[in-house]
This record gives C-alpha cells, sequence and structure tokens, in this order.
C-alpha cells in the first residue's frame, strides 16, 4: 500500500492522454562490471491481471538473477493488516496515511488494477516459489515515516498563502493511473518524466522526499553492491527510473554508465 502512494502523488499531477502505440515490454536497464551484473527494472504497483509483461527478456533477466532487491517487504498473510497498523506512526490531523491509501487503492481498483497483481507482488511471489534471496532496500517503518511527513510538505508552488489544497477526484485519479499503466507497460519512460516535472513544481518538497532523496541513496546501494560478484534484479516503481533526478542519473555521476536493455 505504500508503494501505490508514490503512484497516486505522481497522478495528481494528470498527464495529457498519451498516443495509443503497441503494446511492449515495460522500461529495463542494466549495469555491471567484470564479475557483477546489476538489472534496473522499472515496475507499477497495482495492475491488472496480464502478466504479459514477465514474458521474454524480463522474465530471462529474472531468472539469470541470483537475488532480487524491491523497495520494501510489505507484510503478508492474515494477520498483514494488523502488522501495518503497529509500524504505522502516529498520523497527523490534516491527512493520515491511512486514508490518501484508501483513495488511491479504490481508484485503482475501480479499474481492476490490484496491488495483488502489482510487478513488485509477482516478483515476489516467483523469487520466493523459486527459493531466490529477497531484500529490500528500505524498510516498511522507513516508508511509513517519510508518507507520514508528507502530510507538512511545502504546499504547491501556485498555492495561494492559506488555500486548501484539494485532492484530485477518485475519478479523475482512476482515468490518470489506467494512462499510467498503458505507458508502463509499453516502455514509454517520457510519461512518468513529465509528471515527474509536474510534481515538482507543485510540491518540491514532496518531489525532493519521494524522488531525489531516495534514488540518491539507492544509487549509492548500487554502486556497493557492485563490488560483490553475482546477478541482481532490482525492481523499483518506474518513477525512479526516469527524469532528471532517476536512479540511473544519480548512477552516471558516480561513472557507473546504464544501458537500456527493453
Amino acid at each position: 500500500m505504500v508503494n501505490l502512494l508514490a503512484a497516486a502523488a505522481l497522478a495528481a499531477a494528470t498527464p495529457a492522454a498519451a498516443p495509443a502505440q503497441p503494446v511492449s515490454e515495460p522500461a529495463m536497464f542494466v549495469v555491471h562490471d567484470a564479475d557483477t551484473t546489476i538489472y534496473l527494472f522499472g515496475t507499477f504497483h497495482a495492475l491488472d491481471g496480464d502478466e504479459q509483461w514477465f514474458d521474454g527478456g524480463i522474465r530471462n533477466a529474472f531468472e539469470r538473477s541470483n537475488e532480487l532487491v524491491l523497495e520494501t517487504l510489505l507484510p503478508e498473510g492474515p494477520n498483514a493488516g494488523q502488522q501495518l497498523r503497529r509500524e504505522e506512526p502516529p498520523s497527523h490531523p490534516s491527512g493520515s496515511f491511512l486514508a490518501t491509501t484508501r483513495i488511491a487503492i479504490s481508484a485503482s481498483r475501480s479499474q481492476g488494477m490490484q496491488l495483488e497483481n502489482g510487478a513488485d507482488t509477482v516478483l515476489r511471489h516467483v523469487a520466493e516459489a523459486e527459493g531466490k534471496e529477497v531484500e529490500q532496500l528500505e524498510t516498511l517503518q522507513f516508508q511509513l515515516n517519510m508518507f507520514n511527513h508528507l502530510t507538512t510538505a511545502s504546499p504547491p508552488r501556485n498555492a495561494r498563502a492559506g488555500q486548501a489544497v484539494q485532492q484530485e477526484p477518485v475519478e479523475d485519479l482512476s482515468e490518470t493511473m489506467v494512462e499510467m499503466q498503458a505507458a508502463w507497460k509499453r516502455g514509454d519512460q517520457k510519461v512518468f518524466t513529465r509528471m515527474l516535472d509536474q510534481l515538482d513544481d507543485g510540491s518540491p518538497d514532496t518531489y525532493r522526499m519521494m524522488f531525489t532523496e531516495r534514488n540518491a541513496r539507492w544509487a549509492d546501494w548500487i554502486a556497493a553492491r557492485l563490488q560483490t560478484p553475482g546477478t541482481v534484479f532490482v525492481a523499483v516503481g518506474a518513477g525512479h527510473l526516469a527524469g532528471k533526478d532517476s536512479v540511473l542519473v544519480r548512477l552516471a555521476e558516480k561513472g557507473i554508465a546504464s544501458q537500456r536493455v527493453y
């Protein structure tokens, strides 16, 4: 549920509808040195039940990998809801984590998109079934604390003093998330770049906490992981691999080149 909020925040920028294009594979990149290969796969956190995205080259790269690394490992099983509530920090009165999550989940489900079908969840379940090691870049507590702090982040630059920031209607959010899913499936990074720019312009603190700072930390992790031989499949939200502050840009600043493979 935490990851879906990132998609909802991107969707709040309401991009222009992208033209229809033939379906292709979602975007995936690779960095490597002499004895280490790290695939960087951009995920979408809530999807319909069509898993064709996990065919072909994406699946081959996953199978070649010895371990899977996700943004975070959400609790699963019958007690998942209770565990999430125990971890959640006290909510800011103007907008709680759970309330915002319910809006995002409702918008996705109205279009047949489920967290259970999200790329992160599918990858995790397959990895666990195959006995692959599954790790996380961030703890659940870290993400919950981050989203709790977003409630006190600066308002949009174009908001007047004292003006309340209205949430996007669920209907509009639903349409936008469908557009985002279609863009993700065909590997269209331009859609995410445009929305990231709009998010940065409208809510710079939110953009900084959700993308700039995290991307820099994840690039540090990848650079360090290159020192250990092996093949790793890193799966993070597609927005983290797009735009001017992406993980790929931060890696390039360290002299680590990436290549798009799909």
